[in-house]
């Protein structure tokens, strides 16, 4: 019997089976486009743990038939990096054509990075690199530039109910069980839309229900809090916990971001990603419903790396609280990305001669203002 986990059981085959990530593999997909006519850029996948990262990059390499490389940052360096490129440059069969898939490349030093650069300048690999991080800040630039950055969506709640339907149909271990699926918010939420975290969790709570197996909420987070991790700042745990934190902030709940926070004060994360992460949401959440919150996570950031362990914990809490009750506005994210999606629609408008008749043609003639709906 296959011991392997049904997440790994379930791994698409084929790019029809990938579940989500229409804008890149679906009918229109940008990707698929670039495959039916032979071409394959080096890229970035950049999305939380859990949408498909590794599996596209396997399925991306045999839908062209080329030669495949797979390594972790965590555990390789230069030396690894060297060898799959010495191989790939060879004659016959690797010439000009191997994929190199690097898992989680933010966990790559400049070093490590720069040794890339020749080879997919060249074209002698196509990099494929997967990260959970915002490859602005943890790409180097001259990578990032020779590089395509496609993002990752988080799979949709119907999305995830479709995997556990197909899971129970035709994975060999669970389709001929007489499964009762009775309640599947819980796992739902514990899934976060992580497909891996949910078949996992889903294996796990057939296993715990019973003969014949019904599920529940109450079963599923019976299961959860059973088989909760420690806190493993490499680890998938990681992202939980930094979700958790963001999502307390946002919704306003400083007990509980305080919480997260000491979760992952405990668990030793890297303080400036933490105030990187304040910053961020300064800026995409509150806005300009509270423009000091800005500053707030600014000086957050600069104190942290200024003061050190272990006092910057009391200024990351602070920063902390201050997000969370300030006032929440996302206005300034929604205008940047309703006037990216016009950008990218109406293409390269021509530029009024006049500052005045500039702002008359967007809203005249271009007709943004209700579009954009930018509240003052």
């Amino acid at each position: 019997m296959d011991s392997a986990p049904l997440a790994e059981r379930m791994r698409p085959r084929d790019l029809d089976e990938v579940v989500g990530q229409e804008h890149l593999v679906g009918p229109e997909g940008i990707l698929r486009k670039a495959l039916a006519g032979g071409m394959l850029p080096s890229m970035i996948l950049w999305g939380p743990p859990g949408v498909g990262k590794t599996t596209l990059a396997r399925l991306i390499a045999e839908r062209l038939k080329r030669p495949f490389h797979s390594l972790s940052a965590i555990n390789s360096g230069v030396k690894d990096v060297r060898e799959v490129i010495d191989q790939a440059g060879g004659a016959g069969l690797f010439s000009r054509s191997a994929v190199l898939f690097i898992d989680e490349i933010h966990r790559f030093s400049k070093a490590q990075q720069d040794s890339l650069l020749g080879a997919v300048e060249k074209g002698t690999i196509t990099l494929i690199g997967a990260t959970t991080e915002n490859p602005s800040f943890e790409v180097i630039s001259a990578l990032l530039s020779r590089c395509q950055v496609y993002t990752l969506k988080p799979l949709a709640e119907e999305q995830l109910q479709d995997l556990l339907q197909r899971a129970m149909r035709s994975d060999a271990q669970l389709k001929d069980r007489p499964i009762e699926l009775r309640e599947t918010e819980a796992l739902m939420r514990a899934s976060g839309g992580d497909a891996r975290r949910l078949l996992n969790t889903f294996e796990l709570c057939v296993k715990a229900g019973g003969d014949p197996p019904i599920i529940t909420d109450a079963l599923v987070m019976e299961v959860v809090q059973s088989n909760a991790a420690r806190y493993d700042k490499q680890g998938e745990q990681h992202y939980d916990i930094v979700s958790a934190f963001i999502k307390s902030m946002r919704g306003s709940d400083p007990n509980a971001a305080v919480y997260w926070l000491a979760r992952m004060v405990e668990g030793g994360e890297d303080t400036v990603f933490i105030a990187r992460r304040m910053l961020i949401l300064a800026s995409e959440d509150i806005g300009n419903a509270n423009p000091n919150a800005l500053l707030m996570a600014t000086t957050t950031m600069q104190a942290v790396q200024m003061i050190g362990w272990p006092e910057s914990r009391i200024i990351l809490s602070q920063c902390a609280v201050y997000l969370a009750c300030s006032p929440k506005s996302n206005s300034a994210y929604m205008a940047i990305a309703a006037a990216q999606g016009e950008v990218k629609k109406s293409g390269d408008l021509p530029v009024p001669p006049s500052p005045a008749q500039c702002a008359h043609q967007v809203d005249e003639g271009y007709g943004l203002r209700d579009q954009l709906q930018i509240q003052p």
